[in-house]
């Protein structure tokens, strides 16, 4: 028994893990960019707003060409790649409008689709709309672009990626689903605000006892920040998490339909030729 779709199954896995192992090569690289500060023997910068004034573009260097390859990976892995692009681009720059009323820390309605979306797609598909919605957003925003933008593009493609561990929910029905990804737009907008201050947080002195200092151990450098997090940004993350619940317990579920509508779309499969070697009569 033979079957002509066979060897195409091969180069479909390749790109699949290829696009998982782009997805861990720019975790990763997220990952060092935010903890090497830790690992230095000084504090380099005393104004926050300088903190990886000197890195910040070379990091973005590495990751926008990764963003663009995991793209592709992405591509691959769908049967019909020029409705993926084009879904990919318009819901990058929805997102990208939809942090146009900024305010403090970051606009509330930011959050809400890339969780949707890394919730609906996978992971890959998350992470590309929310990190590269904050790089476009960075063009259209006063003081978009400063070092602080690729640790936004991290972490809220981390928020998107993050909702595709929530799938298996989806077996549970419809409120258990809409309640649980509310919960998880709440907490993920907290743990959002956690990773963005780690950006510039133990590169700043300004004397206080809130401040990261080098030889810290592990529970002090955790105790410290603790209460720098109490202090300056669970008000605003708590209302961020607040906003961004409210929008999937309300428009979570009509958008979650359409997008499983559009999904299915692609999601068809190629007829098998079978040949069991039968001769015609």
């Amino acid at each position: 028994m033979r079957s002509e779709a066979q060897p195409l199954a091969a180069p479909a896995r390749l790109l699949q893990h290829s696009g998982t192992l782009l997805l861990v090569v720019v975790s990763l690289i997220g990952l060092a960019a935010f903890g090497y500060p830790f690992l230095l023997s000084r504090v380099p910068q005393h104004d926050p707003l300088g903190a990886h004034a000197a890195d910040a573009p070379l990091i973005v260097g590495l990751l926008v060409p990764l963003l663009l390859l995991l793209v592709l990976a992405e591509l691959g892995t769908r049967q019909a790649s020029a409705k993926l692009i084009a879904l990919l681009g318009v819901l990058t720059a929805m997102n990208a409008v939809l942090r146009l009323p900024t305010g403090l820390g970051d606009s509330p309605t930011v959050f809400f689709l890339p969780i949707l979306l890394g919730y609906a797609y996978g992971a890959q598909f998350g992470f590309l709309v929310g990190a590269l919605s904050i790089f476009v957003s960075a063009f259209l925003i006063p003081a978009g672009f400063g070092p602080w933008l690729p640790f936004q593009m991290f972490a809220l493609g981390w928020l998107g990626m993050g909702a595709a561990a929530l799938r298996p929910v989806q077996r549970l029905g419809h409120w258990p689903e809409r309640i649980i990804l509310t919960l998880y737009g709440y907490v993920g907008c907290l743990l959002f605000g956690v990773l963005i201050n780690l950006y510039f947080w133990p590169l700043t002195a300004s004397g206080s006892a809130l401040d990261w200092q080098p030889g810290l151990g592990l529970v002090e450098t955790v105790a410290r920040y603790r209460l720098f997090y109490l202090a300056t940004s669970l008000a605003w993350d708590t209302l961020r998490g607040l906003f961004t619940a409210g929008l999937i317990l309300v428009l979570g579920a009509p958008i979650l339909l359409t997008l499983r509508r559009f999904g299915a779309r692609w999601s068809w499969q190629p007829i098998v030729a079978i040949d069991n070697g039968a001769q015609p009569s």
